[in-house]
């Protein structure tokens, strides 16, 4: 037996917390820009993924009119930091309505790195960043989708080791990324599955699990 919902029946903002609830784990962008009158500012956002290969390019969504996107917009610069589970508190803390004119990381206790491509810092204290270019920008309803290109990553070389196969990349269970569920609640990674592609000369035809 299923429950039925009609979204418009329910209304958007009761309904947003249904798909929140439902499109789980979503991994978070934390995301840093500086306004166009230099301030610093540091956002959590979990409508995030990556959107093209090439060129490579990331997006997130702005549900309404944010500081994020604000200095996206404004400026055509942002980073995307990896919000990782040692840092837990402060990526929560992040997402408090500081005024435009206080920076996230001076309130919240972070450290500003310098970028090597574009203005707005890293978080120093991330194992990864990615310094984007802003590309597109759409509009849908009252939220707006940041699409940049990837003009550069830098990532701690402690996340990186080599698989069975010879590849060199960051391991997940290094990078202990958090991932945003419904309601109030968060995830860490927990078991990780391991497995590869069947390719279609090697189908076997059937299931075995």
């Amino acid at each position: 037996m299923r429950t039925d919902i009609d979204p418009a029946e329910m209304g958007a903002r009761s309904f947003y917390k249904i798909l929140n609830s439902v499109i789980v784990p979503r991994p978070i962008a934390w995301v840093s820009t500086r306004s166009a009158a230099g301030v610093d500012n540091l956002a959590p956002h979990s409508f995030f993924t990556a959107s093209c290969v090439d060129p490579p390019m990331v997006q997130f969504t702005s549900v309404g009119k944010k500081d994020s996107l604000r200095n996206c917009v404004e400026t055509n610069e942002f980073v995307v930091c990896l919000a990782n589970e040692p840092m837990f508190e402060k990526v929560n803390a992040t997402a408090t309505d500081f005024p435009a004119e206080v920076s996230e990381f001076a309130e919240v206790g972070l450290t500003p790195e310098p970028s090597l491509t574009v203005a707005p810092p890293r978080v120093a204290e991330s194992p990864v960043a990615l310094e984007c270019r802003t590309e597109h920008v759409l509009e849908l309803g009252d939220s707006t989708i940041v699409i940049g290109r990837v003009l550069h990553a830098a990532i701690d070389e402690d996340v990186f080791e080599t698989d069975s196969r010879g590849n060199h990349l960051p391991s997940a269970a290094r990078l202990r990324p958090l991932a945003r569920l419904g309601r109030n609640e968060w995830a860490t990674l927990g078991e990780i599955l391991d497995i590869t592609r069947i390719p279609y000369k090697d189908w076997p035809g059937h299931f075995t699990g």
